[in-house]
């Protein structure tokens, strides 16, 4: 049987970095990470992207990132994208949704020590991606300590551990065990043909009600440019109706054309605003529920989704829409 073609694309990254005078810094290159795996079963071609700490992966890498892994779908079985920790799984999300329904698998890595230090856990989750790469089904997916989640439904949960990444609200795609990469089938939206869709709206902004919160800081962002809101409200996603009324305050901004996202602070299970008052009110309002998503993939949507110039009505339609596996319930 033929050896599978990959592709390594690299954007810097703790993985990547070195020690330097100000700290660690993104340096090696694709070639050197690759040099430190061994012996691997795949005919694999590096491309170095980027040079950047994941902190400072914006939009406008997003886009570079996945104009390349378009570009260069079409001579691979499948790509490897290594990656800083901090964003990672905004950039999994986001190309969920920027490359809908591609042909191949595309997984990002990374890790939380530098792959020139001796006991790394750098090599073990880029050999992971690799056999991700080689192995998974067409999508997006990210690759960490011996499992491989979903794009959308990863997010960073720990800060220096190994297992920083849980799969929210879904089960992994697969998992090493003793008897190797064991994949679990996962249902799969049905979409439209593969098209890359890289056009996103940026001003949008990320909320953490508390109390205390004053309602009025959201009209003063959209004054600003601000054109959407995602808000993580408490619980099953219930948001204030007294003093500082946070739903009387999404019902003006859908009026005004902004699109409100309520989610919730909690990290697992569904928002569900149909249970409470505070929840039912806010959806009478107009009120967009996030159901099941991760907040990062709910960010990331929403972008898009003004990206493709959809207005309120059209944007809560897509919200309850699976399109890459972001929400179930």
């Amino acid at each position: 049987m033929a050896r599978k073609r990959l592709l390594l694309l690299t954007t810097g990254g703790t993985i990547a970095s070195v020690v330097s005078d100000t700290g660690l810094v993104p340096r090696t290159k694709g070639e050197a990470l690759l040099a430190q795996l061994g012996t691997l079963p795949y005919d694999v071609a590096v491309k170095d992207i980027l040079q950047l700490d994941s902190s400072n992966i914006q939009p406008e890498e997003w886009q570079l990132i996945a104009q390349e892994i378009d570009a260069q779908r079409g001579h691979y079985d499948g790509i490897v994208l290594s990656h800083g920790t901090d964003t990672m799984a905004y950039t999994a999300s986001m190309l969920s949704f920027m490359l809908q329904q591609i042909d191949l698998p595309v997984v990002l890595t990374g890790s939380q020590v530098p792959i020139n230090v001796v006991l790394s856990d750098a090599a073990e989750n880029l050999r992971l991606a690799f056999a991700g790469a080689a192995n998974c089904p067409p999508g997006v997916y990210l690759a960490f300590n011996r499992r491989i989640f979903l794009g959308c439904r990863s997010v960073k949960v720990r800060t220096t551990n190994f297992n920083a990444f849980e799969s929210v609200n879904a089960d992994p795609v697969a998992e090493v065990t003793s008897d190797g990469l064991v994949r679990h089938e996962l249902p799969r939206p049905v979409g439209k043909p593969y098209q890359m869709r890289t056009k996103i709206e940026t001003h949008i902004s990320l909320i953490k009600l508390f109390p205390g919160f004053d309602p009025d800081l959201l009209f003063a962002m959209v004054q600003n440019g601000c054109r959407g809101i995602v808000i993580e409200g408490y619980g099953l996603g219930g948001m204030t109706s007294v003093r500082r009324n946070m739903i009387a305050a999404t019902g003006k901004l859908i009026r005004m054309g902004i699109p409100v996202v309520a989610c919730s602070q909690c990290l697992y299970e569904r928002s569900d605003l149909t249970k409470y008052e505070v929840g039912r009110l806010a959806l009478l309002e107009g009120a967009i529920s996030a159901h099941d998503m991760t907040s990062e993939s709910a960010v990331t949507k929403l972008m898009w989704a003004l990206g493709q110039g959809l207005d309120v009505a059209q944007i809560s339609k897509l919200f309850a829409t699976n399109l890459v596996g972001e929400v179930t319930c």
